[in-house]
C-alpha cells in the first residue's frame, strides 16, 4: 500500500520527484534494519546533494 501511495505522489509532482525501491524490504523494516536504513539514507543524501546544492 505504501508503494502505490509513493508511486502516486512521483507521478503527480511537478519538479523533482525520484522514486526508489529498497528491494526485500518491507515500510517498517526502513526504521530500524541496517541493511535497509543505509541505502535509503544514501539516496537521500544524494537527491539533496544534487538539488538542493
Amino acid at each position: 500500500m505504501t508503494r502505490g501511495f509513493s508511486e502516486k505522489a512521483a507521478a503527480g509532482s511537478p519538479g523533482n520527484a525520484e522514486l526508489f525501491l529498497v528491494e526485500g524490504a518491507a515500510h517498517v523494516d526502513l526504521y530500524d534494519r541496517d541493511q535497509y536504513v543505509a541505502s535509503a539514507a544514501a539516496e537521500f543524501v544524494g537527491f539533496f546533494r544534487k538539488h538542493l546544492a
